[in-house]
């Protein structure tokens, strides 16, 4: 699997040169964010069992393997927890004008270390204007696609709901939204679920966006601070059994 993603990140860089994509993240300076293999997308781990991702990237149950604790996904860094995955819960109604959110379980928890660790739900709203941070394996040059080897970052400012509804008309009716990049700003991760983090907590994963294409159009994320409670029933309702230790 690694060879082959290296493979595609050496392809998706051919005829690059002179550009440099060069927003690579500290090494593993984000523990929560997930790599899942197979779907070439981004998730951000909540719970020792849990991770959100969009629904572009929802995986089919026990298909594909989540990668914890990744930077370069191209090398095994000693780092990595890898977990295959086993329910795969889509916010239902799925994939309509309202929701673009899943939840997935893993098969087995994940071991908290100081490489892979969950991300707050968030406790408030982001607000306009307040700065966030986004993450994913994804080029930051708009003609770039495809995965890249090394986890990348933006740093993005939440945009309000009148601007983005102006901006981007046909879309922002849709449903549970929040909007962050636009012009004279970093607004282009080719991750079809790469994770905003503002103040230490989750406000977003990836809904779709065209900042690569025109930098002024904001990209557009679930709002998660409108999720808690169907993610908390989620959780509940598909609590795995664990065997009783014996003594």
């Amino acid at each position: 699997m690694k060879i082959l993603l290296l493979g595609l990140v050496t392809l998706g860089l051919a005829g690059a040169a002179p550009l440099e994509d060069n927003k690579e993240c500290e090494p593993h300076s984000r523990p929560w964010q997930v790599f899942l293999n197979g779907k070439s997308c981004s998730g951000a781990l909540i719970d020792e069992w849990w991770i959100v991702t969009s629904f572009d990237c929802r995986p089919s149950p026990y298909s594909i393997i989540a990668s914890l604790g990744e930077h370069d996904i191209t090398v095994e860094e000693g780092t990595e927890q890898h977990i295959r995955i086993a329910e795969v819960i889509v916010h239902s109604p799925y994939r309509s004008p309202l929701h673009s959110l899943v939840l997935i379980r893993l098969s087995e928890p994940a071991r908290f270390n100081r490489y892979v660790q969950p991300i707050s739900l968030p406790h408030r709203c982001a607000r306009p204007g307040e700065a966030c941070t986004v993450s994913g394996w994804g080029s930051t040059l708009p003609d770039i696609y495809g995965p890249t080897a090394r986890l990348k970052a933006i740093k993005v400012s939440i945009v309000d709901r009148e601007t983005c509804e102006k901006t981007l008309p046909p879309y922002i009716y849709w449903g549970v939204m929040v909007c962050a990049g636009q012009a004279n700003t970093d607004n282009c991760l080719q991750d079809s679920a790469s994770v905003m983090e503002c103040d230490g907590q989750l406000q977003g994963v990836r809904w779709f966006g065209v900042g690569c294409n025109n930098p002024a159009h904001p990209t557009v994320y679930s709002r998660m601070c409108e999720y808690n409670e169907w993610i908390y029933n989620v959780m509940d309702q598909y609590r795995p059994t664990v065997p009783a230790k014996t003594k």
